[in-house]
């Protein structure tokens, strides 16, 4: 297997602790090069190991093999521990990597990777860990067992290529893993099957990586697996997290807690989202391991001049130290001693006080001119002209209590959501950015705001304003009171959602935004990220539609070629993921999920309601096959004649997730076909009267959708 070996161990055995402040006194607390501290333990092959080195030793025991030379200390069965860190809460592992390889006949061996942490408190670091791909042609997905969430890039190049640090799509590519994750797959799939690449690029390969150890250095395409070459650039760590136990500080110091509290004296107690969990450190002014009883020990700063500044007479107390300036002079002996001569008292306040006033000055020249330079650099002077709102940085912040967390309604790739109330007490949304890269989000910002300022829709989320004066612009939207379709499906299912007339309504209006976005728009609009927490709900519950990073603004018969999948899985068009090609028919595809949610409220990549992990499209499309449509939906039915309907709409949702874009409908044809819909029901005709309509409308949806055939 393709693994990330750093270095070879030193030659070393198990060795016990002598008075080591890192484990319980007796234990072994070496295997290999590899230093254990407690709450971890270690259980040699060749001996029985002792229940007191470990806090747990079902979950913190880990076995130090001494067959190998140097023995090696593992993470489960075939994960090599690197390093444990007390101080940082992790734990670094290496993998094998995921690979395919190739020739002029096609693939000729691969590996796929799935990766579990087991049931104890460990996941997968999401701020350190990036899913890393090297290849040309190359496509990687990755998801959890429970394909609960999926990702993926695509690295593309057409020549043999060298990369020298960088993940840019060509030959390599990059991208995060959420939070709390503790089992993942890693597959490879090339969408041209390595034709043209073959000869310099025989095997590619997807693998986590530690971005603080991670390096693309002298990158070459032609490297195959088990090869000296290929260790010279899969060199990096897989870090995981752990927390001591998988519960909150307040529960953990309860009095109640049978567990008891695995921190010792004189130390703090940290609670970790990730973990979901408590870990412990040190306080400041001690060291050592925070999960012995007496494991934090304090630090005599007066013997570490270099680290503990003192310019006077060094005392060392319990957590911290005094430093007294020398006879004559004054001043914090931490800081810098200074002698000072009654004379001069006068004409130093003078000084340090018109210094004051001088930088004081120059901070508020420095931060108008600042937010001219940003107005000017974001389009002020063209679009201050535009029918839009410019706000101050001060009116948002006032409006948002200085975007105070409270505040928060959301998250994005690139930017986080809040509300705000106007001084006219105007509610509004506010999107600013994330602390990244200020130069690619300043560019996904003024493509958004390209995009808002074209649409104008009653069922598409207005934009109010702009903020112009910070870094990257902030765009200031209606705030829309009743969240996102996907919480009302999933979790307030038996609301306003308890029945059909009110789901076929909510399909209709947001069919009617994409097509206003395809058809209407100029120029025409490929939203790209059609999903159930895109569409927003208002005070009366009316659909509007959200969230255009993701969307192309596009000529006429035109489409766009992405050097990065985007979007969401589970709603991705399978013909965009293979080629590349974003279309409005991606739009279709992804509203036809939207539909099936609707339908069965289940989420597009589970069926939890049905016992089973299948893909609910795949379900909802075999049940349209055997003609129980009945056992799948999940609201109430008031009569026969809203069955016909759902089984129209249940029709249409399969004709929008047909593989190829040339067979499925337009949104306009789809808008149009929920719109009578929506009037059949809404009508106040009699029970046969209604069956009548219902069979003319399947009839008459056969026709127009289907390309004129009945």
């Amino acid at each position: 297997m393709l693994s990330f070996w750093l270095v070879f161990l030193s030659l070393t055995s198990p060795t016990t602790a002598k008075g080591s402040p890192y484990v319980v006194s007796g234990c072994a607390d070496t295997c290999g090069n590899v230093h254990v501290p407690y709450p971890f333990g270690i259980n040699i092959t060749s001996e029985i190991s002792d229940p007191r080195c470990a806090l747990n030793n079902s979950e913190f025991m880990f076995t130090c093999n001494s067959s190998y030379n140097p023995p090696q200390l593992f993470f489960g069965e075939n994960m090599p521990i690197h390093n444990i860190s007390v101080e940082e809460g992790t734990i670094s592992v290496r993998i094998d990597a995921a690979y395919n390889c190739y020739n002029n006949t096609g693939l000729i061996n691969n590996f796929r990777q799935s990766i579990g942490l087991g049931s104890g408190p460990f996941r997968f670091s999401d701020s350190r860990n990036k899913l890393t791909v090297v290849g040309c042609d190359t496509l990687a997905l990755m998801e959890d067992e429970a394909q609960s969430f999926g990702s993926g890039c695509v690295s593309l190049c057409g020549t043999n290529m060298t990369l020298q640090g960088s993940c840019s799509g060509f030959g390599c590519c990059q991208t995060p893993i959420p939070q709390s994750l503790k089992t993942l797959n890693i597959s490879l799939a090339s969408p041209r099957n390595h034709s043209r690449v073959w000869q310099f690029n025989p095997c590619e390969y997807a693998f986590l990586a530690d971005e603080r150890t991670y390096n693309v250095s002298e990158l070459q395409l032609s490297y195959k697996p088990f090869s000296p070459e290929t260790k010279r650039f899969v060199t990096s760590d897989v870090v995981i997290e752990w927390v001591v136990r998988e519960e909150t500080c307040d529960a953990a110091q309860s009095s109640s807690n049978p567990n008891g509290f695995a921190c010792g004296d004189n130390s703090n107690c940290l609670y970790s989202v990730n973990g979901q969990g408590y870990r412990c450190v040190c306080k400041d002014g001690f060291t050592g391991n925070p999960y012995l009883p007496q494991g934090c020990q304090d630090i005599d700063e007066c013997k570490e001049p270099d680290k503990y500044k003192c310019d006077g007479t060094c005392k060392n107390t319990f957590g911290g130290y005094t430093c007294r300036c020398p006879l004559g002079m004054r001043g914090d002996g931490k800081v810098g001693c200074q002698g000072f001569r009654i004379t001069t008292i006068a004409a130093f306040i003078g000084a340090i006080f018109s210094i004051m006033v001088i930088a004081f000055l120059i901070i508020i020249i420095y931060k108008r001119r600042r937010k001219e330079k940003n107005f000017l650099e974001n389009g002020g002077m063209l679009l201050k002209h535009q029918r839009v709102r410019i706000f101050s940085e001060a009116e948002l912040v006032k409006a948002t209590k200085n975007f105070d967390a409270s505040r928060l309604l959301g998250e994005g790739g690139f930017g986080y959501v809040y509300h705000g109330v106007l001084a006219d007490d105007t509610q509004i949304a506010v999107k600013k950015s994330k602390d990244l890269d200020k130069t690619r989000l300043n560019q996904e910002f003024q493509h958004e705001i390209g995009i808002v300022l074209q649409v104008n829709h009653k069922n598409v989320v207005k934009i109010i304003g702009l903020c112009l004066e910070t870094k990257v612009p902030l765009l200031v939207y209606e705030f829309i009171s009743n969240g996102t379709l996907f919480h009302h499906i999933h979790h307030k299912k038996y609301q306003i959602l308890a029945h059909w007339k009110n789901r076929l309504r909510i399909a209709a209006e947001t069919a009617l935004a994409l097509d206003y976005l395809h058809s209407l728009a100029d120029p025409p609009i490929i939203h790209g990220d059609v999903k159930s927490s895109n569409i927003l709900l208002d005070d009366s519950y009316t659909a509007k539609v959200s969230d255009f990073g993701d969307s192309m603004l596009i000529s006429p018969g035109q489409s766009d070629m992405a050097t990065k999948i985007q979007g969401t899985f589970g709603y991705l068009d399978p013909e965009y993921l293979m080629t590349g090609n974003l279309t409005e028919k991606s739009d279709v595809y992804s509203f036809g999920v939207v539909l099936v949610e609707l339908l069965t409220g289940e989420k597009p990549n589970s069926s939890e309601r049905f016992g089973d992990k299948r893909n609910i499209i795949q379900y909802f499309l075999s049940s349209l096959e055997n003609h129980d449509l009945h056992q799948i939906i999940c609201f109430n039915v008031a009569s026969e004649s809203e069955m016909e309907e759902i089984g129209v709409c249940a029709d249409l949702a399969k004709q929008c997730l047909r593989i190829s874009g040339m067979d499925r409908p337009t949104m306009k044809e789809v808008a149009e076909e929920l719109g009578r819909l929506r009037k059949l029901n809404q009508s106040s005709w009699k029970h046969s009267q209604n069956s009548q309509e219902t069979k003319y409308l399947m009839a008459e949806s056969s026709y127009s959708i289907e390309n004129g055939t009945s």
